[in-house]
């Protein structure tokens, strides 16, 4: 293995180069402030603004030399290097992210101990096939219309820049795999809070083969996002087909300005998720028990840090007063379960909102509208609301806080939802089928069985699209009758 490509200074500035189609750039010439603290240096993007992009789309053939299945294996291989405690470049990643990131140690080191998973044959050619692209990818595909044409269909890979969010290291996993799998010339811009798994994904794939067609159309590298100077050149369809964007909604709206004839965005945009809960939870101990511990691990998996956790948890308990005293109850029972997930799944906060505990502690004293467990020493908490609706702040909830909202009928959580909401954990599994048809006219995008939010795959749509698809290109060959 090649020199580590990272290494904190003696300032515990860490160092992070640009990486450009198998070639590492160490001119180190910008410093950065990471989130929660951490600091790093990188060589600057507008020196190589000139470079990064592949201006000349005709250099994707290379792409074309290699069929689907070598693409799958090629990412086997990559997926086997991945492992821990044997990827140095990984291990600076964790050492960076263990600074940079809202994940606490324990947490992170779970997802990167489980990012060979995402590699498997199995996986990519489930998502290939499940999403019925992979035909698609490797040749034209054709169909014959009603008025006797043959239309033949191929996907080609686009040129892209991916904006990764990096409040999960997963993500940079799974752009990597989107770009590799559609023949994609892929560049990534790295978040402040994980600066350095993408480089290191990318770095191995050097180590493999830096002469490798996906080697060669991966780059990486950072700039401030907002750094207008740097995007006015970069942003534009001579550069690139399609921009594949995570982030907040100041984020997408200032991407948004760059649009143009040409220039596609793929947004991954903000979103909440909430739970529905029925009054079958209530029916014994053991099936409220149940619905306890599934809805903890919707609200602890990743520490609360991803949008698919959820943050809001609608109730069928009742509003009557005994409905309340049986929500109150259920939110003692929650808490319990939540701060008892194991390590590997759930922590107490790296960092406890300030604003977000002050208004918890500004809401103790009012036992008449709201019941508060936990919280008292930043270890996450159940706020239960004594009406029902949420608390003011519900929309900044984070740090494994959870709003119970006592509701007589769903009808009332239906109503809550809107095209912000992503992922709904519904128990029990027949009020989940009740809901499907209904809850997507409203907005969600995702409806899944409490305590099963965070078991998302690549084989699925994501924010309801399919960014596999929309990431390629989609031609025609049309063949005229004679």
């Amino acid at each position: 293995m090649q020199t580590i490509l990272t290494k904190p200074l003696e300032s515990d500035i860490f160092e992070i180069p640009i990486i450009l189609r198998g070639k590492l750039i160490h001119d180190y010439s910008d410093t950065f402030g990471g989130r929660n603290g951490a600091k790093f240096i990188t060589p600057s993007a507008r020196k190589y603004v000139n470079q990064i992009a592949l201006s000349d789309p005709s250099k994707m053939k290379d792409l074309y030399d290699l069929s689907i299945e070598e693409i799958i294996l090629f990412l086997r291989d990559l997926g086997q290097r991945l492992v821990l405690h044997e990827n140095e470049h990984l291990q600076a990643a964790y050492k960076l992210a263990c600074e940079a990131s809202g994940l606490t140690p324990e947490v992170l080191n779970t997802t990167y101990r489980t990012l060979p998973m995402l590699f498997l044959p199995s996986n990519v050619r489930e998502m290939l096939e499940k999403r019925k692209i992979r035909k698609y990818l490797e040749s034209w595909v054709p169909t014959t219309m009603e008025d006797g044409r043959t239309i033949s269909i191929r996907a080609f890979g686009s040129r892209t820049v991916h904006i990764i969010a990096g409040n999960v290291p997963t993500v940079s996993a799974a752009s990597l795999i989107r770009g590799c799998s559609t023949r994609c010339d892929t560049i990534f811009k790295l978040p402040s809070n994980d600066p350095l798994t993408a480089t290191a994904l990318v770095q191995t794939m050097i180590d493999m083969e830096p002469n490798h067609p996906l080697t060669k159309h991966t780059s990486v590298l950072y700039w401030r996002g907002g750094d207008t100077e740097f995007e006015e050149r970069f942003y534009h369809p001579d550069n690139i087909d399609k921009i594949i964007a995570w982030g907040g909604f100041n984020s997408i709206k200032h991407i948004s300005q760059y649009l143009q004839a040409g220039l596609d965005l793929i947004t991954f945009d903000p979103k909440i998720s909430i739970s529905i809960i029925g009054n079958e939870a209530f029916q014994n101990f053991q099936t409220l028990q149940l619905a306890a511990q599934r809805a903890a691990i919707d609200v602890g998996s990743f520490n609360q840090e991803a949008c698919l956790n959820s943050r809001i948890m609608y109730v069928q308990s009742g509003t009557s007063d005994e409905g309340i005293q049986r929500l109150n109850s259920f939110g003692k029972m929650l808490y319990s379960a939540l701060v008892n997930l194991p390590s590997h799944v759930s922590t107490s906060p790296k960092i406890f909102d300030k604003t977000l505990k002050d208004d918890i502690d500004g809401i103790r004293l009012e036992e008449d509208f709201y019941r508060v467990y936990g919280g008292k020493n930043n270890e996450g908490a159940v706020i239960v609301s004594q009406f029902d609706e949420p608390v003011d702040f519900s929309h900044r909830l984070c740090s494994r806080v959870v709003n119970l909202v006592p509701i007589d009928n769903v009808d009332t959580a239906i109503q809550s939802v809107n095209s912000y909401t992503q992922t709904v954990g519904i128990f029990p599994e027949s009020l989940k089928l009740q809901l499907r048809n209904t809850l997507p006219l409203y907005g969600v995008q995702r409806v899944v069985s409490l305590g099963f939010a965070a078991t998302a795959s690549l084989a699925t749509p994501q924010d309801a699209i399919e960014p596999v698809r929309r990431m390629c290109k989609w031609i025609t060959d049309e063949k005229s009758v004679t």
